[in-house]
């Protein structure tokens, strides 16, 4: 069954020409009219001006770093950060009269913009076996409930406990404490579906998952490269350290298969000529590559490398680091040498001297920063994309040093610190043997399931349990069709949340809603008030503080929940864990953590502090915890994705409106979309090739080398400036075209960002059933 079509907006689409910088004083506009909308003038202000502050409420957004206490500006926010603080404030309410006039068949119709617009959840809610409503039941019952089906389990690990990087620290920490006490590592988290495969390899040729600089780096780097990034919607603060950058000297480098308005020119609005002057160009050189090019590019490069010190020995590479620091040098040198320059043009659609030209930026630098995102992680050959950027910075030894390395960049608040907190379903003997000394009891010690995997378990009747701390996990995974049919085979479904999604309309046969405290709200325990803590893309740990009166008085804490559910099933068969002492006051779990989590002593007395706790890399002090004690040059065969004749790669992506899953609108005013996220973007030779044109309504048939088909109905050709060979199109509608088993090797990546599809012309819709 495809995708189906939303409402009809395709009618409503208009298209301007794309924007040619970003921010500027339309940002600062449009946040104010999106948050007075969803809440009051003073609950607006309560937010932003605490946002992001020393003792003030994390944004829950992305996950770029702060500046340092004192350099912060009074309004420390960009526009995709006040819009996702004041959806979460909004003062719209759902309670039982809305779930009693909407049946579950109707909300499933719904679009996600519609079902996030009702605004915030208010109590628990259950959908029974055969019903096609949610109704009320009460926190003791809906643990009872909980703690049955969990105990009914044949075995713990058909039982999957899923995370989203919206759940702070403490709360992290609690779930995977509880689901390793109740006997399994089922804990799969949105990491798997983001930055899986930026740790893998990282891990593989560093030994740390997490990157390497911090913005003082940023701030300071000669040479500053941006592949497969789009900071100007997707982390809108990071333009700020790049113009800080450039002020300081830096040149950038983009990579991107699509010219975005943030890479191009950004005005800072916190700045006179943010606003009435023409801004900061960003990219001084944009590398209009092929969607899945950039190894090849890395390769070319590297080469190129060492053939500069072929002409001039001593000159080029580091020596010094290579010899002392690294080790499999020798062998990839061999390797790269052997590269084919024709393989190296056709797989980035770049000639060589375009590359030669991004060779003599690097030759002019000292210090390079590779920074990257999602269009690296979700391909087939990711995890050997990224050890090609470890082999790239290595050469010239820009790790392990002020204004160089390594930068993965997260794309949600505390997604690097849930796996700090122990939430992978992999975790290593030495985290495991901690948590053992401290609590007296033995963790399993098999690995659990990944998302990916998780979903085959689900799929095949292995997992029959499934709960999710945050998120939207049918939106956020692949082959949505798939995933779904995997979530209605559960017994039993229930999730951790704040607002309404597509995955509450998708049950098992029993389903669970638990309502739970926004991170701007107050969180009053027993033992007073409580805040949390998050970790940034920089791995710096800071506080968290709610400021607003909670949106019901019958929510309970993501800690709350889970202490109390852990309670619940875990009494007289589990190990004796003081669940109520974790709820009634959080500097009991923080007190834990820090005899567990290395570099976390001292949390309590340390977090407080302005600016938090730094946490160590081991890489900046010039070890690497890999197999051989060494950073590791790698040998990575040349890869890039083979589409057949009349077919394009397209790659799925954020509109500028949209928070991970959910599109607060359904325009995209840097790309031009008005109107609709019902559009394909395609280059125009393309769509001369075959035989389409501007404003076509189309099919996407997504093909998979199975020979199976998937399909998303009812699109607009948009002609775009996308790199030639190449589409792109906003998920999580296109989610669909995704298969499961389209993943990153090594990693289990959904290959999100590399879908072959046809485009096949479609009829004119029909009425929609439902609007919104």
């Amino acid at each position: 069954m495809p995708e189906r079509p939303d409402d009809g907006s395709q009618e409503r689409l208009t298209v301007t020409p794309p924007k040619k910088w970003a921010t500027g004083a339309p940002a600062v506009l449009h946040a104010l009219e999106y948050s007075l909308d969803r809440t009051t003038p003073v609950r607006t202000g309560q937010t932003l001006l605490t946002m992001n502050q020393v003792g003030g409420i994390d944004c829950p957004g992305c996950a770029w770093a702060d500046p340092a206490p004192g350099h912060r500006h009074r309004n420390e926010y960009c526009e995709n950060g006040a819009k996702h603080i004041n959806d979460e404030a909004t003062t719209r309410r759902i309670g039982r009269d809305f779930f009693r006039e909407h049946p579950v068949s109707e909300l499933a119709r719904r679009s996600d913009k519609w079902l996030n617009d009702q605004g915030r959840l208010t109590e628990p809610m259950v959908k029974r076996p055969d019903s096609d409503h949610y109704e009320p039941i009460s926190w003791h019952d809906a643990f009872g409930l909980l703690a049955q089906e969990l105990n009914l389990l044949d075995s713990p690990d058909e039982a999957v406990f899923y995370t989203s990087g919206r759940a702070s620290n403490e709360a992290a920490f609690i779930l995977q404490l509880f689901a390793r006490a109740f006997g399994t590592n089922n804990l799969p988290d949105c990491s798997n579906l983001c930055h899986e495969s930026s740790g893998h390899a990282l891990h593989e040729t560093l030994g740390t998952g997490k990157g390497t600089v911090s913005l003082e780096d940023m701030h300071h780097a000669d040479l500053i490269f941006v592949v497969g990034q789009n900071p100007g919607s997707n982390h809108p603060r990071q333009l700020s350290a790049l113009e800080e950058a450039k002020r300081n000297g830096a040149r950038i480098v983009a990579v991107n298969p699509l010219p975005e308005a943030g890479l191009l020119r950004f005005k800072n609005p916190q700045k006179p000529r943010g606003i009435i002057g023409r801004g900061t160009p960003i990219a001084d050189r944009f590398v209009h590559i092929r969607v899945g090019g950039d190894l090849a590019l890395f390769q070319g490069l590297n080469r190129l490398l060492l053939e500069a010190e072929d002409a001039r020995p001593g000159t080029v590479l580091d020596h010094d680091f290579i010899r002392e620091n690294t080790d499999g040098f020798e062998a990839f040198a061999r390797h790269i040498r052997s590269v084919d320059w024709d393989d190296i043009t056709a797989a980035t659609g770049l000639t060589r001297q375009e590359i030669e030209q991004v060779r003599d930026e690097v030759l002019r630098s000292e210090r390079v920063i590779v920074c990257w995102a999602m269009g690296i992680t979700q391909h087939k050959h990711a995890v050997p994309t990224i050890r090609e950027f470890v082999n790239f910075l290595m050469l010239r030894g820009n790790l392990g040093r002020a204004g160089a390395g390594a930068c993965p960049v997260r794309g949600h608040s505390n997604v690097q610190g849930d796996r700090t907190m122990g939430i992978w379903e992999k975790m290593p003997d030495s985290f495991l043997d901690s948590l053992q000394e401290e609590f007296g009891f033995d963790p399993p010690r098999h690995h659990g399931l990944d998302s990916v995997n998780a979903i085959r378990a689900m799929l095949e009747g292995r997992v029959k349990f499934f709960l999710s701390l945050a998120g939207n996990f049918v939106r956020a995974a692949p082959d949505s069709m798939v995933t779904e049919e995997a979530m209605r085979a559960c017994r039993l479904t229930a999730h951790i949340s704040t607002k309404l999604n597509r995955t509450h309309t998708v049950c098992g046969r029993t389903a669970l809603i638990l309502p739970t405290l926004g991170r701007t709200e107050r969180d009053v325990q027993s033992g007073g008030e409580q805040f949390v803590t998050v970790e940034n893309s920089m791995s710096e740990v800071h506080t968290s503080r709610g400021r607003l009166k909670p949106a019901s008085t019958v929510l309970l804490s993501e800690v709350a929940i889970l202490c109390r559910l852990a309670h619940r099933t875990l009494a007289g068969r589990g190990p004796d864990l003081p669940w109520g002492v974790f709820e009634s006051d959080y500097g009991e779990i923080r007190d834990r953590i820090s005899r567990i989590v290395p570099g976390l002593h001292d949390f309590n007395r340390r977090v407080v502090r302005p600016g938090g706790i730094r946490l160590p890399n081991a890489v900046n002090e010039g070890v690497f915890h890999t197999e051989t004690g060494k950073a590791r040059f790698t040998r990575n065969e040349h890869e890039a994705p083979s589409v057949p004749d009349g077919h394009l790669l397209l790659q799925t992506l954020r509109s500028h409106d949209q928070w991970n899953t959910v599109p607060y609108t359904d325009n995209d005013r840097y790309r031009g979309i008005h109107g609709s996220r019902r559009v394909v973007l395609v280059n125009p030779d393309d769509l001369t090739e075959l035989g389409l044109a501007d404003g076509d309504r189309v099919d996407l048939v997504g093909v998979w080398k199975d020979g199976s088909e998937r399909r998303a109905d009812g699109f607009t050709i948009v002609a775009y400036p996308t790199k030639a060979g190449t589409a792109a199109a906003y998920y999580p509608e296109t989610n669909v075209l995704v298969p499961l088993d389209s993943v990153a090797d090594g990693s289990n990546q959904p290959a999100s960002k590399s879908v072959i599809v046809r485009l096949e012309h479609a009829p004119r819709p029909a009425p929609a059933e439902v609007p919104g």
